[in-house]
């Protein structure tokens, strides 16, 4: 038997994204050589949401890619033999930018460390900088968000799920937990 918990609604996400697009801004005193990177697939969305936002708020839209790290993970041969590689689209320079790399769930920090290395492939930004709309903890890497929506104490078992409109036709995270093996 499955259990599923219902952790953000869309209006709680649409409030998290809306802090964080005005946190970002904020830490860099606005968008000169800002830009934004989403991690496939929900990260994609996540960043033109904050696109969205930070255009509201300044007027200014900064540019925004999106990025597959399939190729760069270091376990990409134990998912598949045959991986699913969706296209890379970085449409300006990344030298001298300050990047934020956006994604939905952090969890081991390996899909980050991933995306970094794919970033700097494409050049020599002055920084990378992570946001993430749910940080679940359990790190194999020192790899920590910069932006946070939402801290989230979970069991290493547990699936943490974002829906987002674009992909699955609502707005929510939910915990779908997972067996816990004890001791008898």
């Amino acid at each position: 038997m499955e259990n599923r918990l219902k952790i953000l609604d869309a209006g709680d996400i649409d409030r998290i994204i809306i802090r964080m697009a005005y946190e970002i801004l904020e830490t860099h005193k606005g968008t000169e050589n800002l830009a934004l990177i989403g991690i496939h697939t929900r990260g994609v969305f996540l960043a033109k949401r904050i696109q969205s936002k930070i255009l509201k708020a300044e007027g200014i839209k900064v540019p925004a890619g999106d990025m597959d790290i399939t190729l760069y993970r270091d376990d990409w041969t134990m998912i598949s033999y045959n991986p699913v590689v969706k296209a890379t689209d970085i449409s300006f320079s990344v030298d001298g930018k300050q990047i934020v790399l956006v994604d939905d769930v952090l969890f081991t920090g390996r899909t980050i460390r991933s995306a970094m290395d794919a970033v700097i492939d494409f050049g020599r930004p002055d920084r990378i900088e992570l946001a993430t709309l749910v940080d679940r903890g359990f790190r194999e890497l020192p790899i920590q968000a910069d932006y946070v929506g939402k801290f989230v104490k979970t069991n290493r078992s547990d699936r943490v799920n974002v829906l987002l409109s674009e992909n699955d036709g609502q707005d929510m995270v939910v915990i779908e937990q997972g067996e816990v093996h004890g001791g008898s």
